[in-house]
Order: structure tokens, then C-alpha cells, then sequence
């Protein structure tokens, strides 16, 4: 039962990652989201059979020590928006936003409930966990991460279009590329980013 709640925690969580998306870019101008249907926060248009059902299901079930997965991306079209630029950071922004404010929150329910309801406390503690490992999982500054975006907002025009060629490709390959963003992760990032979200973890619920 834990593992058929995780799975669905982390569905749902995805989904208003991606959803936030798509508010975040018709706020600022671009109707794509919007007029594609995807402004709403049921599943079925969201959902990828691979990212949002298969490979969440297989990792939790077999107790993986890495939790992913993902939905279908919410279109949006950079050059609608306002401050073009920015806006596409702040478009990247929003998903991981949701699911840290979304953190707060149930760390809230969490630590309000410990006393009165242990269980109801524990499944808070859960969304809490799952929320703070994708919100801070796509800010990291890799492609095709909201992260990497945010990055070439920032950096100099000739460094941006640079990393704008390499996403490209990363995006190009499909499945191999995520798949190379994958393994970075896990040899290199993994570790002491478990540490960091599971530290933080401990600091808002008061594990």
C-alpha cells in the first residue's frame, strides 16, 4: 500500500510541476498551454505511460535508492512571452516553486499532525520528501532540467546560445540523451544531493 501511495504522490506531484508550467507562461503572454488543455490539474492529459506510470511503479518496487519520473511536458512557445529572456526562467522556475511551496505545506500538515494523527503524519512526511527531491532535482543545472534553462537566462548571449546548441542535442537523442542526464546523476550528483534534500527534509518536518 506504501508503494501504491508513493507512486501516486509522485504522479501527482509531476503534474503540478508541469502545470505550473504552463500557468507560469500564460501569465506572461503565450496562450499555448492553455489552448492545448493543459492548464488543468486532471491526470489524463499529462500523463506519459512510460514517465508517469511505468518507470515510477518499477522504482518503487523494487525499492530503488533513486525516485523519478515525469509527465508529459506543458508546450509553451518562448517567443510569446513577455521579457523573453527572463521568461523563460521564470517558466522553468515555476514547476520546481510548486512543488517546494508544496514542501512547506505539508511539512506544516506534518509536524501539526505528529501528536494527533502519527499516520495522517507520515503520509504528509512522504509528499513532503517526494515534493523536495523533484523540485530540487530540476533545478539542477543539467539538460533537459529546468535548471539548465535557468542557466542560460543568466549567463552572457554568447555562453547562452552555446548551451542552447547542446540542449538541442541532449533533446535530439530523445531517450539516450535522458538517459546520459541520468547517469551523471547518479555517479556524480547523487549522493551528496540525497544528503542536501534529505538534510533539508529533516529541517521542515523535524525528523
Amino acid at each position: 500500500m506504501e508503494a501504491v501511495f508513493l507512486t501516486l504522490v509522485l504522479v501527482i506531484s509531476v503534474i503540478a510541476h508541469e502545470v505550473a508550467h504552463g500557468y507560469a507562461a500564460s501569465a506572461l503572454g503565450d496562450p499555448t498551454a492553455r489552448l492545448a488543455g493543459r492548464l488543468t490539474l486532471n491526470p489524463l492529459p499529462h500523463i506519459d505511460p512510460i514517465g508517469s506510470i511505468i518507470i515510477p511503479a518499477l522504482l518503487v518496487f523494487a525499492n530503488a535508492s533513486v525516485l523519478f519520473g515525469w509527465a508529459k511536458p506543458v508546450p509553451y512557445n518562448p517567443h510569446n512571452l513577455k521579457h523573453h529572456r527572463w521568461g523563460e526562467a521564470i517558466v522553468a522556475v515555476a514547476g520546481s516553486g510548486v512543488n517546494l511551496l508544496l514542501a512547506v505545506l505539508f511539512a506544516l500538515v506534518a509536524r501539526l499532525t505528529a501528536d494527533i494523527a502519527p499516520a495522517a503524519s507520515e503520509l504528509a512526511a512522504l509528499i513532503v520528501f517526494v515534493n523536495l527531491f523533484l523540485g530540487l532535482l530540476n533545478l539542477i543545472p543539467l539538460p533537459p532540467l529546468d535548471g539548465y534553462t535557468v542557466l542560460r537566462s543568466i549567463v552572457p548571449f554568447s555562453v547562452a546560445r552555446a548551451l542552447q546548441d547542446l540542449e538541442m542535442r541532449v533533446r535530439a537523442l530523445g531517450a539516450i540523451g535522458l538517459f546520459v542526464t541520468l547517469l551523471i546523476f547518479i555517479f556524480v550528483l547523487a549522493s551528496p544531493f540525497y544528503a542536501f534534500v534529505s538534510w533539508l527534509f529533516g529541517l521542515l518536518v523535524g525528523a
